[in-house]
């Protein structure tokens, strides 16, 4: 007997598909590269400006330090860093 088809998703028991609410892979890649983004355009505001955003501390001693750095790993890391930071953020909005 051949074994029973599994899919991703299963029926109900009336025979309606399974609503997820759950973002696909793509979409939360996409969600991330946007922040990481805006923690780039953060990176390149001058220390003024960035004290005058109510950042919390943690990003704003993390946009000093990336201001601070000049190896190119170095940099790259921070900036993901940065990025995990602002996805953590619980409103990003006001950014």
């Amino acid at each position: 007997m051949p074994r029973k088809k599994q899919y991703q998703w299963q029926a109900h028991d009336d025979g309606q598909e399974q609503d997820f609410q759950q973002p696909s892979r793509s979409a939360k890649k996409r969600e991330s590269h946007a922040l990481q983004a805006l923690g780039e355009e953060l990176a390149r505001l001058g220390p003024q400006e960035v004290q005058s955003l109510s950042l919390p501390p943690e990003l704003a001693e993390a946009l000093g330090l990336y201001a601070r750095i000049r190896n190119h790993e170095g940099r790259r890391r921070q900036m993901q860093f940065i990025g995990r930071l602002i996805r953590e953020m619980d409103d990003v909005e006001p950014l």
